[in-house]
């Protein structure tokens, strides 16, 4: 049973225009906030919304009416449905797509190739109701119509709603391996791009050339040319 009526605006709608219950008591059965029932009752909210009977589909009795408007405290309780529905059985096996919309699909399959990799193929086919091997032939490029394919949301086709494609591609991005030989360009350490300034003036001072130690060692080289000619 669920805690609130259905369509509670409109039942908010009802029970302001055909009974004298308080707007606390309307905002509670309903489950909306007090000053959204007094919007409504002044008319600056659910405009154009139609009311609906919760007499006529059994969420309220009339008894349970008058004891409200009888006690200002008193909290309307929601009557149990009379209708049972069937729980829905787990479906099986691919999707169903409407005819109509089957000739969408190779399009949106390119979209989940494209945008999500990761998925697999067998995710693939539960999203948009294909077969592998058409999955195959998009990936591969061999479909007939590859050439008029353009990429398409299956989201906005209809195929799948966005809490199904959300929940598949965060089950892939869960099984899929996180890849920690790469981490991504970090900076070096301060000890490494520092060290080669401390290194420097070292470096530097061992290449500066003595000038004069040159040109005395050019003299001593010429005099002993000289030297060996006279010889």
């Amino acid at each position: 049973m669920s805690n609130a009526p259905l369509m509670p605006k409109a039942t908010a709608v009802w029970l302001l225009d055909n009974t004298a219950l308080t707007f606390d008591q309307v905002a509670d059965f309903t489950k909306m906030h007090p000053l959204e029932v007094r919007a409504i009752a002044d008319g600056d909210a659910a405009q154009g919304i139609k009311g609906m009977d919760p007499l006529s589909n059994g969420q309220l009795t009339r008894e349970e009416i008058e004891k409200g408007e009888n006690n200002p405290d008193y909290r309307l309780r929601l009557q149990e449905s009379k209708v049972v529905l069937p729980p829905q059985p787990k479906r099986k096996g691919p999707r169903y797509t409407p005819v109509s919309r089957r000739h969408e699909r190779p399009s949106a399959i390119l979209w989940l190739l494209r945008s999500h990799p990761e998925l697999k193929d067998a995710q693939v086919m539960r999203l948009v109701g294909t077969t592998k091997s058409t999955i195959a032939s998009v990936r591969d490029r061999t479909h007939w119509n590859t050439s008029q394919l353009t990429p398409i949301d299956p989201v906005t086709l209809g195929l799948c709603s966005q809490i199904e494609l959300d929940f598949e591609v965060a089950r892939a991005a869960k099984e899929k391996p996180i890849d920690a030989a790469y981490g991504g360009a970090t900076l070096l350490p301060a000890s490494e791009t520092t060290k080669k300034d401390e290194f420097e003036p070292a470096e530097k001072s061992s290449d500066d050339l003595n000038v004069d130690a040159v040109f005395a060692k050019l003299k001593t080289l010429g005099g002993k040319k000289q030297e060996d000619e006279e010889e």
